[in-house]
């Protein structure tokens, strides 16, 4: 930190002394680097502020927030079972994600059906889209969880609780990810369509062999924002008595008045939630340097 604040201040006497002697040029290039310099110890600074701050609230009180959210004997005497539970999370975010990725997708192609004829399906996949978008999923969660066995229908009466989670889930996540598919779908150029149609392409051959793949290459990056997001979402199936990772953790939590176990719940999701949203930051760079460079 102290390394580029004295480099800040050389560079910027040496730039005085650059000019005083006429070098016009010199001076600009050391006046750059100078405040360069500047800027990075402006950031080091506030880092470390950041840091000392957290630090401080941590150890404060004679250690308050350690002792409630951090005790390592509470954390490692949890650990085994909480993440036994986190399977049960694993579980209902890959059922969900394919189920997602169909119902998207039909969902989609009902939305931007042509003519006339495709007019009420539109209404329908409009309808269905702004409905689920609007509920929040945890209100989906208890309406499927806790009303479906009320009405005794066969076949989705007597289903476990991780089965009307994954069902919730999907109704909830397919209408985003609809509006995902189609944004790709009119993202691709209407030339691409027309040049189908004068091969003699039909709409569904046009769709499946020139749309549907140029699509799903430009969803690739939004789809997985969306997926981290129902993946943290799974968290919420504890309402309907699912035994999820915050259930088991909220169990700890309720017996040893302390929350260390949900910190656990806490590290478990963010393991395995940052490397999707790299991947997510690393594709969508690849996709504007392909754009640049096209």
């Amino acid at each position: 930190m102290f390394s580029p604040a004295v480099l800040a201040a050389v560079r910027a006497r040496r730039a005085g002394l650059a000019q005083g002697a006429g070098d016009l040029v010199t001076a600009r290039r050391l006046s750059a680097g100078s405040r360069a310099s500047a800027r990075l110890t402006a950031g080091l600074c506030l880092a470390v502020l950041v840091l000392a701050g957290t630090l401080t609230f941590v150890t404060a009180n004679d250690a308050a927030v350690q002792k409630t959210f951090l005790q390592t004997a509470l954390m490692s005497q949890s650990a085994a079972e909480i993440t036994r539970a986190f399977g049960t999370n694993v579980i209902i975010f890959m059922a969900t994600q394919a189920l997602v990725m169909v119902l998207g997708l039909v969902l989609a192609l009902a939305r931007i059906a042509p003519g006339a004829a495709g007019r009420p399906l539109r209404w329908l996949a409009v309808a269905y889209i702004d409905m689920f978008r609007a509920m929040p999923a945890i209100i989906v969660i208890y309406l499927v969880g806790f009303g479906l066995p009320l009405t005794g229908f066969p076949g989705l009466a007597g289903l476990s609780p991780t089965s009307y989670a994954v069902l919730a889930l999907t109704l909830t996540y397919g209408a985003y990810t609809a509006e995902v598919y189609r944004a790709g779908i009119e993202g691709v150029h209407r030339s691409q369509v027309a040049a189908a149609r004068s091969l003699g392409f039909g709409y569904a051959r046009t769709m499946r062999y020139v749309v549907l793949p140029q699509a799903g290459r430009r969803i690739v990056p939004p789809m997985l924002n969306n997926f981290i997001g129902l993946q943290k979402d799974t968290a919420l199936v504890g309402v309907i008595g699912t035994i999820d990772v915050f259930t088991q953790a909220k169990i700890y939590s309720a017996n040893q008045f302390n929350l260390s176990a949900v910190t656990v719940v806490a590290a478990l999701f963010i393991v395995i939630t940052i490397p999707q949203a790299r991947l997510a930051d690393y594709l969508v760079a690849r996709d504007q340097r392909r754009a640049q460079g096209a």
